[in-house]
């Protein structure tokens, strides 16, 4: 039986909707690739392999849609906020 060793760099991202589903994210530099994976309780229920020279552009969408949320959230306060200083 072959062994696998776990990476040294990840991190596991639980799912807020029920406690046995996460995402793992896992570098694999040996291979330069990075490995998104969906997990069930301790089952892999699908993996994604990202080249590492494609994590740059996954970072850019994540981060342009955090900055969406953001401006979002601040227009949404600012909205509320402005006729209680008119008042």
């Amino acid at each position: 039986m072959a062994r696998h060793h776990l990476p040294r760099t990840g991190a596991v991202f639980l799912d807020p909707r029920a406690d046995d589903r996460s995402l793992r994210v896992t570098w694999h530099q040996e291979s330069q690739l990075v490995v998104l994976s969906l997990w069930r309780d301790n089952v892999c229920a699908g993996t994604f392999r990202l080249a590492a020279d494609e994590v740059p552009d996954l970072i850019a969408l994540l981060r342009q849609g955090l900055d969406e949320a953001y401006d979002a959230a601040r227009e949404r306060v600012e909205r509320v906020e402005r006729p209680s200083e008119a008042g």
